[in-house]
């Protein structure tokens, strides 16, 4: 691949627009969730992997069901996925705080039935 095709190719990547939103992360052997939002979503959930996989996890009932269940016991899920618009101001930190909030107290992801802290 010539110089200037790569360049061409990474351009192209750094420019295309990343699906951000609100997610869950679900354990299928107990029923827990976990709730949360990113402004890109495949990133988040390599990074949840990444740290799970190296026991890095801040969230200790999680890096344990990681590590009693295994990854294949794990699914991530795109709940919402939050449009940019072209036109206009957007804060989109504040709208995917507002859509996660919305989601949690939907989903209730505390105690026995998630790894989400009450705020």
């Amino acid at each position: 691949m010539s110089k200037e095709k790569r360049k061409e190719l990474v351009l192209a990547y750094k420019e295309m627009k990343k699906p951000m939103g609100i997610y869950r992360l679900r354990n299928t052997a107990n029923g827990k969730i976990f709730i949360g939002s990113s402004l890109n979503l495949e990133g988040r959930w390599n990074r949840h992997q990444f740290e799970l996989n190296m026991n890095m996890e801040r969230i200790a009932d999680l890096q344990n069901d990681w590590k009693q269940f295994g990854e294949q016991q794990f699914v991530f899920e795109v709940l919402e996925q939050l449009e940019q618009r072209n036109e206009g101001y957007q804060d989109i930190p504040d709208e995917l705080e507002k859509l996660e909030a919305k989601w949690i107290e939907q989903l209730q992801p505390f105690g026995e039935a998630g790894y989400n802290m009450k705020k």
